[in-house]
């Protein structure tokens, strides 16, 4: 398993191009993990395209990996090389696509456009990500690169047959790029849909004793990135403004290259007894317990677009903190399904001690952030895979 020569008998694959793969974890990862799980699921035969990872994991379904070295300032994240790797172009021309579907304009995208090319098949990308801010950090020291880069980024998107946004107001930042053909809005799923059982306050509440948690304490939750970008000293330095006004704890979970400087922050703000670093936590079923035992989630990042992590801890009834203007704060209405606060950490710091001091008014925010914010996988791939039968159609055309 693991290998495209697993399924050698395997016809009519379903091309899924990324630059990340499991075992790296992020909201782009889960995405595409999900979109070939359901599709495999659904009888289709999907075939992921992605760098090469000294951790193995095996999958029922086709994983074609080419050449790949560690990105230094991104760890863990791993930077494809497929000019360097003699056998992955013979792979991709012997490989049956019936279409391709990149989530990532790098490495993996200038494979799916070389595939589309060679085998006059269609092509559908995906715009997750603010390439530019991360650009911006990768190349520090080399800024000239950044526009070099951001043109094969345009360049990429210019060679797919529809591209896909996961909300309306991606477009804003697709359009800044330079894009300007059609955008199709397809909305990112959530494997916790279903997770919750009984009532929502029930829950909630058998969670926080599951993970040892005091019903007294302001749970406070992040995950995601361990970056600056994500806004993670706005809610550091707010949260110590909390302290003396309201007892809470803040659970970090994830990694990044920020870790270090988190940590000194930490002890700096003298946050040592409220805030925990958790790391990387890959079981779904304790992830899906911290998201239940909080009470609030705090994101206040102008640099995600439709990040999975909102809609995650929102199918465990816990409801956002995000920044008024943001491209992630398109889906929340202030005070009905989330929260909506400036970037200053003062005011921040104010919004939540004063949503965590009502605790009424916040569960009725959790309910309805549920309500209105939670769909799952199976229903979006369902969808998927509906659109990429009309694609094919017209293609043929």
């Amino acid at each position: 398993m693991g290998s495209l020569y697993s399924h050698p008998a395997a016809r009519n694959l379903y091309g899924i191009f990324n630059d990340s793969f499991p075992p790296i974890l992020d909201g782009v990862t889960l995405a595409v993990q999900n979109y070939v799980y359901w599709l495999d699921q659904m009888g289709y035969t999907p075939c992921v395209v992605t760098p090469w990872n000294p951790e193995r994991e095996d999958y029922p379904f086709s994983v074609l990996r080419y050449f790949s070295l560690p990105i230094r300032s991104r760890k863990p994240y791993r930077y494809g090389y497929p000019k360097l790797d003699p056998f992955i172009w013979r792979r991709l021309r012997d490989t049956d696509f019936r279409l391709l579907h990149s989530h990532c304009p790098f490495s993996s995208g200038r494979l799916a456009v070389y595939v589309k090319k060679h085998k006059n098949i269609p092509l559908v990308g995906t715009f997750h990500s603010k390439y530019r801010a991360d650009l911006e950090h990768s190349f520090q020291y080399m800024p000239w690169c950044v526009p070099i880069i951001m043109k094969r980024i345009l360049h990429f998107f210019n060679s797919c047959d529809e591209v896909w946004i996961p909300q309306a107001q991606v477009e804003e930042t697709v359009r800044e790029y330079g894009y300007k053909g059609k955008l199709t809005v397809v909305e990112n799923g959530n494997d916790f849909a279903s997770v919750v059982t009984g009532p929502l306050k029930d829950y909630k509440c058998d969670a926080k004793k599951r993970m040892g948690i005091d019903s007294n304490v302001l749970s406070l939750l992040f995950v995601g990135q361990h970056i600056w970008e994500k806004g993670i000293r706005t809610v550091l330095e707010s949260v110590a403004m909390l302290k003396g006004k309201i007892e809470f704890h803040l659970h970090f979970i994830g990694t990044g290259y920020a870790v270090d400087g988190m940590r000194e922050l930490i002890g700096r703000l003298g946050l040592e007894d409220n805030v925990t670093l958790h790391g990387v936590i890959k079981d779904r079923k304790t992830l899906s317990d911290y998201y239940a035992a909080s009470d609030l989630f705090l994101f206040p990042s102008f640099y995600d677009n439709a990040p999975l992590v909102l809609r995650e801890a929102a199918a465990m009834g816990t409801p956002s903190v995000l920044l008024d203007g943001s491209t992630a704060s398109e889906v929340i209405r202030d005070g009905v399904n989330g929260f909506l606060v400036s970037p200053d950490s003062r005011e921040f710091s104010k919004a939540v001690e004063r949503i965590g001091k009502d605790r009424k008014m916040l569960m009725e925010v959790s309910v309805e952030a549920r309500n209105t914010l939670v769909r799952s996988w199976e229903d979006v791939v369902g969808e998927v895979a509906d659109r990429y039968e009309v694609i094919l159609k017209n293609y043929r055309k």
